[in-house]
């Protein structure tokens, strides 16, 4: 999905309400979606980006936006409610109150909460081509990707004593959820018009286009990937679906020799079967194209196979591309180092001033987020690499996986 055709849109994306936590990784990354592009510094369509922010926040907002690069970005200070942050952020494009300049007013505008930072592109260019056509869009989400089904509880009403006033018919209704998409000129026009008591406790902006504007609401399918991060817990289940996200592929490089094309031919295959595999070999002046063709594909893991006993000359040119690529700025890169012991002394090959070199070119990368680990294949029986090369891919995987920060500059033996 490429984006509504013709024209560009904005975004308005508000933090969660005065008084909540602000969490800077979810709101700067944006995190990567599977099967689609997440960010929207990345949606080419959108011409404007509006972040609503505490006022308190204001100034480390803006560091996050200068520090990773966010373009068409724009922060505004937020009110004490929700209504009152996303009417500051609409302001921006009428009146001058939050901004040195006026942003060119746009046809749709889309409003979305930050806390729910799994937002695909597909899901916006369809909430925005529904509210070109019909003055308004909403996204529902349903507990299967794709499937519209009833809320999984029942809403209920009490009464003063606290006991059951009645319930809602459950098949009737559905939850309200973001991203929503408006014409530009009802909402702004809506929230012209709100009252006190709209803006300090309505939660809405469908109910308010509705309202003010007589603007109906088109129902757009949702995904089960637009769920809020609120509680605590939340943050565990985001930390583990970005991560499973950045394991989608790897890049196993591998030296000419044949003994290491040969173990790093059954590495390959030995991860084919977990992940998709991108390889290269030969020297990385040779490949730089097809690196590059990699890393714009959003690649975050990289295995170099070698059988030198220490091989950073060669790596730091993949970091220097790397870093070119400004993809470890947003998202950690795994860096894999496997040393194809071919040695026929049954002693360990590699020494203490190796491990060392090893041990500070991991600490070095790490201020860049390249998370570097080395990896120990030891190539003494022909009939035993496979198993031991089936072992190694193992241990890969679980590195990609984990990414943790913790065990870099380890050596692992497979």
């Amino acid at each position: 999905m490429t984006g509504p055709p013709c024209r560009r849109w904005r975004l308005c994306c508000r933090r969660a309400g005065a008084g909540s936590a602000w969490v800077a990784p979810l709101l700067s990354s944006s995190a990567p979606c599977k099967g689609g592009r997440s960010s929207a510094t990345r949606v080419g369509w959108i011409s404007d980006i509006i972040v609503v922010v505490s006022p308190e926040n204001i100034e480390t907002m803006k560091s996050i936006v200068e520090k990773y690069g966010h373009k068409r970005v724009t922060v505004v200070k937020g009110g004490i409610t929700r209504h009152r942050s996303i009417f500051n952020g609409l302001k921006v494009f009428a009146e001058n109150e939050f901004s040195n300049h006026l942003l060119q007013k746009p046809e749709v505008v889309i409003i979305h909460d930050a806390v729910r930072p799994f937002v695909e592109e597909d899901i916006l260019s369809k909430v925005v081509m529904a509210a070109k056509e019909h003055g308004a869009s909403l996204c529902f989400v349903s507990q299967a990707a794709g499937a519209i089904r009833p809320l999984v509880s029942t809403v209920i009403a009490s009464a003063a004593d606290g006991f059951l006033d009645h319930s809602l018919e459950r098949a009737r209704y559905r939850a309200s959820e973001m991203p929503q998409a408006f014409l530009f000129d009802i909402i702004y026009e809506a929230y012209q018009q709100c009252t006190d008591y709209d803006l300090d406790y309505g939660t809405e902006c469908l109910h308010l286009a509705l309202k003010y504007c007589k603007t109906n609401a088109k129902l757009i399918e949702g995904t089960a990937d637009l769920w809020k991060v609120t509680y605590k817990r939340d943050l565990y289940a985001a930390e583990s679906i970005i991560k499973d996200n950045l394991s989608q592929q790897v890049c196993v490089i591998t030296d000419v020799k044949e003994v290491v094309a040969q173990a790093g031919s059954l590495l390959r295959e030995s991860l084919q079967s977990q992940i998709k595999v991108e390889a290269m070999s030969a020297s990385l002046s040779k490949n730089d194209s097809h690196l590059q063709n990699i890393l714009s594909g959003h690649c975050y893991n990289f295995v170099c196979v070698n059988d030198k006993k220490c091989a950073i000359q060669e790596t730091q040119q993949l970091v220097d591309v790397l870093e070119k690529s400004n993809i470890p700025l947003l998202y950690p890169v795994v860096l894999i180092l496997v040393h194809l012991d071919v040695s026929e002394n049954i002693s360990f090959s590699l020494g203490m001033e190796e491990l060392t070199r090893i041990k500070k070119f991991a600490r070095e990368l790490k201020k860049k987020n390249i998370l570097v680990y080395g990896l120990l294949i030891q190539y003494k029986d022909q009939l035993l690499l496979q198993e031991t090369v089936n072992s190694a891919a193992a241990v890969i995987m679980a590195l990609i996986k984990d990414r943790n920060p913790e065990l870099i500059g380890q050596l692992l033996v497979a």
